[in-house]
């Protein structure tokens, strides 16, 4: 598989050579010491780059019936609507996993969870930002300072952790491979736990 789109808020590219490894770091560069669009991509690599002015990527997949494969919403809250859902099942594609707050609309996950499409949400999938403040938190509250490694494989621990009590919790329920029952009723566990064991109820 290949990497084939980008956007930032005002307009999505969509590469059809794929986005390299050479060209992520263009992006890279772009983004953060530049603070260029997107669209500039497009100038950059016009042979196999088409750039959708205004348009976020869940439209321009729907209007134009690209293939997908894997989905990954990291944006902004209900940025995959109903309408885009579908035409992501229609198109090919068998996993989508959130890097944002709530990208997928209640239409679009009953739409992902109707065509058995594997979904990651995002109060699970996108729990590494969260750890990781937590990571940075017990380093200064130690007065310690890791290396990026060091960080990494903490990280990786707790996201493999997270994956097996999600996919355990919704197994236990009857729900094997459902990630939104499992998310949920893992979460609603915890925080229920935390309650009983303060007093609180």
């Amino acid at each position: 598989g290949k990497v084939i789109s980008l956007c930032d808020a005002s307009s999505c590219i969509i590469d059809d050579a794929g986005i390299d490894m050479d060209k992520c770091s263009y992006v890279l560069d772009l983004k953060n010491v530049k603070r260029g669009r997107i669209s500039e991509y497009a100038d950059k690599y016009k042979q196999s780059t088409t750039c959708f002015e205004g348009k976020n990527v869940w439209d321009v997949i729907r209007e134009q019936g690209i293939k997908v494969d894997i989905a990954l919403p990291c944006a902004t809250q209900n940025e995959i609507n109903g309408k885009n859902a579908a035409a992501l099942v229609k198109n090919g594609c068998y996993c989508v996993a959130e890097g944002a707050n709530m990208p997928s609309t209640p239409e679009a996950i009953k739409i992902y969870q109707e065509n058995k499409i594997l979904y990651g949400p995002g109060k699970a999938a996108n729990a590494g930002g969260v750890a990781t403040s937590g990571l940075e938190m017990s380093q200064n509250s130690l007065r310690l300072s890791w290396t990026r490694e060091e960080v990494d494989n903490r990280l990786l621990i707790i996201m493999k952790s997270i994956h097996k009590n999600c996919f355990d919790t919704a197994q236990a329920y009857g729900k094997k491979g459902d990630y939104v029952t499992g998310a949920n009723i893992a979460g609603f566990t915890k925080v229920a736990k935390a309650m009983l064991a303060y007093g609180v109820v």
